[in-house]
């Protein structure tokens, strides 16, 4: 029997990370159009609301239930404003295990957005679902993305040589593909022991319908 995630939202001191719903289709569309969503991501380009419709009604829902992620919006507690999404793929339930990745529109970035919702995500991961491994995959020249690995304390565990496609801006103003090396992080329930207690003291994971 397949393992799946539940519908989930989990708490921070200024986040909200929640299942994605349809009120989210503009916000999203327009952030997964920005110049570096579209550089270190395959998200399509451009990216329409029809896709982000889809995405949310269809594709995260199915990789849900299929047992093989999860998608969350992550919101501002105080507006409720879309700043990003975080998302986990390639899940193995067996050996507990699972690849985050994580998104953040460009009006919110430098706000430590990255590396709140990451940290909560992996907080509830290794204590609610019992997972014993998390893996982040960051293309080479992703700095910023690196940044936020090293901040939530994980650890850099080699290079995959030529393993990414990247895309960069051409002459003729169109996407071209270009050949990366990804760095390969792990987070393991140690590397964060003592992190996001207030978390989890406060009650910050309850059910999407308890929370909805």
């Amino acid at each position: 029997m397949t393992s799946t995630f539940p519908n989930i939202s989990i708490s921070t001191e200024r986040l909200v990370l929640r299942p994605l719903d349809e009120d989210d289709v503009s916000a999203l569309a327009e952030m997964m159009n920005d110049e570096q969503v579209a550089a270190w991501t395959h998200v399509p380009q451009p990216f329409t609301e029809d896709g982000a419709r889809t995405w949310i009604t269809d594709h995260a829902p199915t990789e849900r239930e299929a047992g093989r992620g999860l998608d969350l919006a992550v919101t501002e507690f105080l507006t409720q404003r879309l700043v990003g999404i975080v998302q986990l793929t390639k899940t193995n339930w067996y050996i507990r295990a699972t690849e985050l990745s994580y998104i953040i529109a460009p009006w919110a970035r430098g706000e430590g957005y990255a590396s709140e919702a990451a940290l909560a995500t992996a907080q509830w991961l290794f204590t609610d679902q019992k997972f014993e491994r998390i893996e982040l995959r960051t293309a080479a020249d992703n700095t910023a993305s690196q940044q936020v690995a090293q901040k939530i304390g994980c650890i850099s565990e080699g290079v995959l040589r030529n393993a990414c496609i990247a895309r960069v801006r051409t002459e003729d103003d169109t996407w071209a593909d270009v050949r990366t090396d990804f760095i390969v992080w792990s987070l393991l329930p140690e590397d964060i022991e003592g992190s996001g207690e207030q978390l989890t003291d406060s009650d910050g994971f309850t059910s999407y319908g308890d929370w909805n």
